[in-house]
């Protein structure tokens, strides 16, 4: 994947105020289209990706006015590769209680990491916390 020809590309820094990646969103979710990502696709992306927006601008930056969120975002025409670092402290995803668990149904902390999962193709942490890479294979076309 080295030589993976990218088709489009955008490196962006945000302030930590919610809406402010809405800009960012809009430019990715037009290229997906310009490619002809399916709707499904395209949907999955725009929920993994505001999920991810938003934990990094409210938990990892605490909404702090002095911090940003660093976004790069790669695409290829099968394939589409997204890193966004917060400058907070980072956390755990593994100590994020599991959203599903009969006694958590109430609570709506951790449904973003459960979102960005099932959406995604992969997401992954860095060993701080304050980092998530997430890739989106796109979906194969049927044949007809």
């Amino acid at each position: 994947m080295a030589d993976e020809r990218w088709t489009w590309k955008t490196e962006q820094v945000i302030p930590s105020e919610t809406g402010a990646g809405q800009r960012l969103l809009d430019d990715l979710l037009k290229q997906l289209a310009e490619q002809q990502w399916s709707e499904h696709d395209v949907h999955s992306v725009h929920l993994a990706l505001e999920e991810a927006l938003v934990n990094a601008i409210r938990h990892g930056n605490r909404s702090d006015p002095g911090k940003h969120v660093h976004v790069l975002c790669k695409m290829s025409s099968e394939r589409l590769w997204v890193e966004i670092r917060d400058e907070g402290s980072g956390f755990n995803p593994d100590e994020v209680p599991d959203c599903t668990d009969p006694e958590r149904l109430e609570i709506p902390s951790g449904r973003g990491i459960m979102l960005m999962r099932a959406f995604m193709s992969r997401v992954e942490y860095n060993d701080v916390g304050n980092c998530v890479v997430m890739e989106k294979q796109r979906a194969q076309k049927a044949a007809g």
